[in-house]
């Protein structure tokens, strides 16, 4: 692929954040609208829209600048059903008989009690997302090609990590969507490394579009939710996996499984305010308290 062609797959980032502030505009006139509306940390009125519009600007900006068919189709699975799955969690987890259940100890708590949960869907649908999305990169020529021919099991293996690096980096950005901006920022930092490269185009449409919509987030005028932080993170994800092999893949996904784990133990919130030049980049631009 040569170079020009390259960049012209980044330069989607561009139309996906005017693609994200127009879906926003598009969601908050619609008539469920209303249901959007959530209470923040600062007890300020915002709306949900914001993780809708997320994951539709930019899975399709990360599908239009993928560098071939399996890719635009990884990025649409991944963006498009971890979006949806988020979705489902914030408007039915938001129900009281939802709510009793807080992490993935009490959404298994509740299973065995034989009630599903909406967090329970929503975990399990990004799990999905993130292995269909990890087969469809296997198929993928540009993929394939920069990697050494192995047997079945090791192509199962890349599969599986794959969908670990995946679904662990939606996860993560979805821990980190406690704060106005922070999620999105986290989205930029971690995407804007990933545009050089032939699979740059897939990390552009994310990076765009949390480019697009962190004014408004900044403002707390909406919030990401579920939806657009697993959108987020999992098209990041896909950007990851496309541009790793085996080895790679599976340092990503330890550190993953390291930081998901901390996050039972330590508040990442404290952490950051804890912490000098983690405390001002969370903090800049926000509105003041």
């Amino acid at each position: 692929m040569s170079a020009q062609r390259s960049a012209g797959r980044r330069w989607v980032a561009g139309p996906a954040a005017l693609a994200a502030q127009a879906a926003l505009r598009l969601v908050n006139r619609l008539p469920v609208a209303p249901a959007l509306e959530r209470t923040n940390f600062r007890g300020r009125t915002v709306t949900l829209a914001g993780g809708p519009a997320l994951a539709s600007a930019a899975s399709a900006a990360a599908a239009i600048g993928a560098p071939s068919g399996p890719a635009a189709a990884a990025a649409l699975v991944a963006g498009i059903g971890s979006g949806a799955v988020g979705l489902y969690d914030d408007v039915v987890g938001a129900r009281p008989e939802q709510k009793a259940a807080k992490g993935f100890a009490g959404h298994v708590g509740a299973l065995r009690q034989g009630r599903v949960t909406s967090g329970l869907v929503k975990v399990a649908g990004v799990g999905a997302a993130g292995l269909a999305a990890a087969a469809l990169l296997a198929a993928d020529p540009t993929v394939r090609s920069r990697r050494r021919r192995r047997g079945r099991f090791g192509q199962v293996t890349d599969v599986l990590l794959g969908a670990g690096v995946i679904a662990g980096t939606a996860n993560l950005v979805n821990l980190l969507d406690l704060r106005p901006g922070r999620a999105l920022k986290a989205g930029v930092v971690l995407g804007t490394p990933l545009l050089p490269g032939p699979a740059g185009g897939l990390a552009a449409g994310p990076v765009g579009a949390a480019t697009g919509l962190l004014p408004a987030d900044l403002n707390e005028e909406i919030m990401l939710g579920d939806c657009g932080a697993n959108a987020l993170g999992a098209l990041l994800g896909v950007a990851l996996a496309a541009r790793t092999g085996p080895v790679g893949r599976a340092g990503i996904l330890t550190a993953l499984v390291a930081l998901t784990a901390a996050s039972e133990k330590v508040s990442f919130t404290q952490v950051i305010q804890n912490t000098r030049g983690l405390r001002e980049l969370d903090a800049l631009g926000r509105r003041p308290s």
